[in-house]
């Protein structure tokens, strides 16, 4: 290859290199005026006292460095709100994992006719409206004329104040969340199932190996990242939680349902203090930040 003939290839990787920046400009840019400014721009206000007042006039806005951080620490109202998703998260995250694993495990088997008409009905859940859906299973869970105290009055079982009791509110919301969000962990379970060779099955089925041997074999080492993967973001998003408790218990009883998102909703739109708002928006990132990190260490330990 001759002098020439490099220049040739050296120029057309410039000129490649030089459209592949052009057609991703208006996606950069994009992200940077919707996501980039607007998270650096709430993290100034972090270490402000913005407020309704500031909105008006700016000169009002001061500079409260790590007050709000300190002050936050020192709120009863934060700790709980983190103690009840933490409860969340810790009580809806396995239980996910293990409905979508199950589902999945079902529609991927071979016995089973009709798949895409399973695969329908139990996505059809994630992609219904999150506001719809809560407010019906607000009547699934009515004390009186709920169909779940319906049915358990069948067997014998006293009715149950779902959502207004502070001990059943919690797990009340889980269920729905679980039946709501399951579908999209199943999905990603039936691809990473899919993708696990037949020979491994059929060469433990000349070993002798029975259903679970195979599947606590073979299955589960092998869908280990699609199952870190779901995990994490089973997780980040259950720590998102906002509008289930919005709108079915206001935050209530006693606030048992009060998550971090809605505290820091009603602290920023409801009282409009923005920059301790901001605060508790920053510390839910670090948290789940240090517990993706954490997620991946583990990872890599049981991996070896």
């Amino acid at each position: 290859m001759n002098s020439k003939e490099k220049k040739n290839i050296k120029n057309s990787y410039s000129f490649a290199s030089t459209a592949a920046y052009f057609f991703i400009a208006p996606a950069l840019l994009a992200i940077l005026i919707f996501f980039f400014i607007p998270v650096i721009a709430a993290f100034v206000i972090s270490f402000t006292d913005f407020d309704i007042y500031a909105l008006g006039n700016f000169n009002t806005l001061r500079f409260v460095g790590i007050n709000n951080y300190i002050r936050l620490f020192e709120d009863p109202l934060f700790w709980l709100s983190l103690k009840n998703t933490s409860y969340y998260v810790i009580l809806a995250t396995p239980l996910s994992i293990a409905v979508s694993l199950s589902a999945a495990l079902l529609l991927n088997s071979k016995l089973l006719k009709y798949k895409s008409i399973f695969r329908l009905s139990y996505f059809m859940p994630y992609v219904t409206t999150l506001v719809a859906v809560a407010i019906v299973w607000r009547f699934i869970y009515h004390p009186k004329f709920g169909i779940l105290n319906y049915f358990l009055g069948l067997i014998g079982v006293n009715p149950i104040d779902w959502l207004g009791d502070p001990n059943w509110a919690m797990p009340a919301i889980v269920i729905m969340s679980v039946w709501k969000s399951f579908g999209y962990s199943m999905i990603i379970f039936i691809a990473g199932l899919q993708n696990i060779p037949d020979d491994l099955y059929e060469a433990a089925s000349l070993e002798g190996a029975n259903e679970w041997q195979k599947f606590k074999s073979i299955t589960l080492p092998l869908l280990a990242p699609t199952t870190l993967f779901i995990s994490i973001i089973t997780i980040v998003g259950y720590f998102q939680l906002f509008a289930e408790p919005y709108i079915m218990t206001q935050g209530g009883p006693l606030n048992s349902t009060l998550s971090i998102v809605q505290y820091m909703y009603q602290e920023g739109f409801r009282w409009w203090n923005m920059g301790y708002s901001a605060s508790i928006a920053f510390v839910l990132f670090f948290i789940i930040l240090i517990i993706t990190v954490i997620q991946f260490k583990v990872q890599k330990i049981t991996s070896k």
